[in-house]
């Protein structure tokens, strides 16, 4: 009774959070490659996605702390491969740096492939082995696909589209819009907006902190030292495997998610490398995690 209304200042002053919006670039280098970010349908295009990362907090958080684990591993592959080391962002839109994830479509790992794609690249896919949740061998596939898609388009914001969409579409839809660059093309929602994901991404990754994301380095999750098993014939029963080296089971499938059944069949001549945590690493230590990148983390008092 006779109390007036609040005003926006009110408002604003009392509210425990505050809604912003992420500055646009006028433009974005990907691959070396500088792209103009000015063009209204281009520049809303990014801020759609920004928005996405800025305000789907848990997921974008957590992609942070896994790239501390698997940056460092994926960045020399695709530099021992000659690919651009801003793919990086591409495998951590395709499953959030996440070498678990597997979606509806059966896509799996880190960089989300297919199983018929996975063989084609090289990659053992069955019931006991997949190898697309293999973080090194399924990055190394994934540097085999790119490859043969700059060799067939020369440009790799095409390319990083086709990963998406399939080399052939992209294709066909280069000659029948008459354009050069997939970011040009007229899509599919999923497609169109896979690009400027990445590149969010990449805005994101310089500097969380202009996301409200405040890490510290003791937040991130550090690569787990582990030696290695050589593996020559089957063995039938993992979880005693496992018990033999003084860890469980849980902890040898976390190490080798390629492991997906509770024996590890071996034909022929194949050799496999089981990982086994080093004891002493095994327990978290904050003290000694460092960020992999710098700008991911406050300094901490």
């Amino acid at each position: 009774m006779g109390v007036l209304p609040a005003t926006a200042q009110d408002i604003s002053e009392t509210t425990a959070l505050t809604y912003s919006c992420q500055d646009i670039p006028k433009s974005i280098t990907f691959c070396g490659e500088n792209i103009d970010l000015t063009r209204f349908d281009r520049r809303e295009r990014i801020d759609r996605e920004l928005l996405a990362f800025t305000y789907m907090h848990s997921t974008s958080i957590q992609m942070i702390k896994r790239a501390n684990r698997y940056f460092p591993i994926v960045e020399s592959i695709l530099r021992e491969n000659g690919i651009p080391d801003d793919f990086k962002y591409l495998m951590s839109i395709e499953s959030n740096n996440n070498p678990l994830a597997r979606s509806g479509a059966g896509a799996a790992g880190l960089w989300q492939l297919m199983p018929g794609t996975a063989r084609d690249f090289g990659l053992e896919v069955g019931h006991s082995i997949d190898e697309r949740y293999h973080v090194e061998k399924s990055t190394q596939a994934a540097c085999k696909y790119l490859k043969q898609a700059y060799a067939r388009f020369g440009n790799w914001a095409s390319v990083a589209a086709s990963y998406n969409a399939g080399q052939g579409r992209i294709s066909r839809e280069l000659e029948r819009q008459y354009e050069e660059n997939a970011l040009d093309l007229q899509l599919v929602e999923e497609t169109a907006r896979y690009v400027y994901r990445i590149l969010a991404a990449k805005i994101m990754f310089a500097d969380p902190q202009k996301f409200g994301f405040r890490l510290r380095a003791c937040d991130l999750y550090p690569v787990i030292p582990y030696h290695e098993i050589k593996v020559e014939e089957s063995i039938e029963d993992l979880p005693r495997f496992a018990k033999g080296r003084g860890i469980t089971y849980a902890l040898l499938r976390n190490m080798n998610p390629w492991i997906r059944s509770n024996s590890l069949p071996v034909h022929g001549k194949q050799v496999y490398y089981i990982r086994i945590p080093d004891k002493e690493e095994m327990y978290y230590n904050p003290r000694v995690i460092i960020a992999h990148e710098p700008n991911w983390v406050v300094k901490e008092k």
